[in-house]
């Protein structure tokens, strides 16, 4: 590899590549391709839909023994340094990064899928079925995802922080398998094509489906019609805000960014409380929690196998869920790992399940409520109203029955630019350090690469909302979820040997007069 080039086109050209070629033809028979593509997703469902839910199970058991068994006290690098950021600090930056701008898209509407087709037995619109949905909202934001998005992330960052190895690569962490051929060969090649597929292709996803949050509320705000010109707008401002932040790096930009972003989401939700339903919310949230507790098990491993009919919404679309999380558990992972020296492999697994979920949780619980409530007395039609095309429409029709509607909307649109922001930016950040050549373990992602990322990732969504083929893509991006359910299981045997071999819990831990609370160690860029 020439040490000089900037980026590693052994990996990238291949991946940008063949994500051109899958973009053309979606964009030509956007319809055609969307019904295959279904059709090969509902045949997928049909098969393996076990082998979703227990992937899911699996990755929290796997989380739950790497956190309490000897290899929980393992230090991400020297045990004698310090985190490079706060707990809360950290904590915000694995939230922002976890939850993005997905939960204010499927916080306040998703519980009105469930209430409009819940499983057989119950009655749609029911009090039952809308309970059912919020609870269901919340356990899709639960423990299962979590540990999806975590579990590839003790290999990496074993190999990045303790092995010191030069490049942060799934192939890398998979090289005490593989051997040193198959790693520097085809097999390593492959594996790091994967990952700029799933992530170049998720990242085009999520900003062209983030957008209508964003221009829907616009829209209602300012009295004006949704056009391509108005979602155009909203992209470059978002290309802007999370290439500056990733531009200037995890310390300086995403690390301000995210935790900016937990205390504004914070005002926003005493504001709903307070100036809102909040008595109701607060019950309907103890309800919510209290079906989730008792469904749970019910909700992980459903398959509605004893029904002959056709799927319920719960039951394909946590197959899709789980699928489309895996597409993201590489990038998630990655991240994680960059992010975690000095860390213990307790302190991260956990950290990623126990965060992210709790503010999934309490969002869902009040935007959510604000829903239901809006909904139960009658003020919005609600569940008639999403069954629309224009279902993010609705979020700001909700948003205009509180008091000060307009502020409302304006700080809702905030949160949800700024959770975007962070998910794009440590997205452009991970993948220019996956493909830069520079030492990973010394240096950040070279800046200008960042940018070059943040391009290409920005003209195949602008380029498919424009022309279509961004529906179609979505479901690809489901379905390459598939191998990296293999590559997942294959990272973890990969940290528990590299573990093992240098018995790591005897030598790589800290002492027991160190303190597990650290203060922040100031990083500078070395881009």
């Amino acid at each position: 590899m020439n040490k000089n080039r900037l980026i590693d086109n052994r990996i990238f050209m291949p991946a940008l590549l063949i994500i051109i070629a899958i973009c053309i033809p979606l964009a030509l028979y956007e319809e055609k391709s969307l019904n295959a593509l279904n059709a090969v997703f509902t045949y997928i469902v049909e098969v393996f839909s076990w082998g979703y839910l227990w992937y899911g199970v699996l990755l929290v058991a796997a989380a739950l023994y790497f956190s309490f068994s000897r290899y929980g006290n393992i230090v991400l690098g020297d045990p004698k340094e310090k985190p490079q950021f706060t707990l809360f600090e950290y904590a915000s930056i694995l939230i922002a990064m976890g939850i993005g701008s997905t939960i204010m898209r499927t916080g306040m509407l998703q519980w009105t899928s469930v209430a409009n087709n819940p499983p057989a037995g119950v009655e749609a619109g029911s009090a039952e079925a809308i309970l059912m949905g919020n609870s269901y909202s919340m356990f899709l934001w639960g423990f299962q995802v979590f540990a999806i998005f975590v579990m590839i992330a003790p290999a990496m960052a074993y190999v990045l922080h303790v092995k010191k190895r030069p490049l942060m690569r799934i192939s890398e962490a998979a090289r005490v398998i593989l051997g040193d051929k198959l790693t520097d060969g085809w097999a390593g090649r492959i594996l790091d094509i994967l990952f700029l597929l799933s992530i170049l292709t998720g990242a085009a996803v999520t900003l062209g489906l983030g957008a209508p949050i964003v221009t829907y509320n616009l829209s209602k705000l300012l009295n004006i019609e949704v056009t391509f010109g108005l979602t155009i707008i909203v992209t470059i401002v978002w290309v802007v805000l999370f290439s500056i932040s990733a531009y200037l790096g995890v310390d300086k930009g995403i690390k301000r960014l995210s935790t900016f972003n937990i205390y504004l989401a914070g005002a926003f939700a005493l504001f709903i409380l307070l100036f809102g339903p909040g008595v109701f919310i607060l019950n309907y949230f103890t309800d919510s929690i209290s079906y989730l507790a008792a469904n749970y098990l019910s909700f992980s491993l459903n398959t509605d196998a004893v029904y002959m009919g056709e799927a319920s919404h719960i039951q394909s679309n946590t197959v899709f869920w789980f699928a489309y999380s895996a597409t993201w558990a590489m990038l998630h992972s990655v991240f994680a790992a960059r992010i975690s020296k000095g860390r213990t492999v307790r302190e991260m697994i956990l950290t990623y399940l126990l965060a992210p979920t709790l503010l999934s949780w309490i969002a869902t619980g009040i935007l959510g409520g604000l829903g239901v409530h809006r909904y139960l007395t009658g003020q919005l039609p609600i569940l008639d109203m999403v069954k629309g095309d224009e279902r993010m429409a609705v979020i700001p029709e909700i948003l205009s029955t509180l008091p000060l509607g307009g502020l409302a909307i304006v700080v809702f649109i905030i949160v949800a630019l700024v959770f975007l922001t962070t998910t794009l930016d440590s997205t452009t950040y991970t993948v220019a350090a996956y493909t830069s050549t520079k030492d990973m373990s010394k240096h950040e992602p070279p800046k200008s690469l960042r940018i070059v990322v943040a391009g290409v990732i920005t003209a195949i969504a602008l380029v498919l909302m424009r022309i279509g083929g961004l529906a179609p893509l979505e479901v690809i991006s489901g379905l390459m979820g598939l191998p990296i359910i293999f590559i997942t299981f294959l990272m973890l045997y990969a940290a528990k040997k590299m573990m093992d071999n240098d018995k790591a819990w005897l030598t790589n831990v800290r002492e027991k007069k160190d303190s597990i609370k650290r203060e922040p160690k100031d990083v500078s860029s070395n881009s």
